[in-house]
């Protein structure tokens, strides 16, 4: 998964997680809610400053948006 494939996946289930729509989000962010979809479906790149202003509105470190994802804990065979 490419950087910015990572944090749209991730940027989408914080934003889940806080229950805000994309619209809200943009507001309070700052920036457009297109451009907020645009990011959320990796289809543009995303600069440090809004990187910044998307993690002070979602209440996260910024490091949040980078990182993988767990691997499912693999399960044990019933014998």
């Amino acid at each position: 998964m490419d950087l910015r494939q990572l944090f749209a996946t991730n940027l989408r289930r914080v934003r889940h997680a806080r229950k805000l729509s994309q619209e809200q989000l943009a507001h309070d962010a700052g920036v457009d809610r297109a451009y907020v979809s645009r990011v959320e479906r990796a289809a543009t790149y995303v600069g440090l400053e809004i990187i910044g202003k998307l993690a002070d509105v979602l209440d996260v470190d910024p490091v949040e948006f980078f990182r993988r994802p767990s691997r499912p804990a693999s399960r044990k065979r019933a014998e």
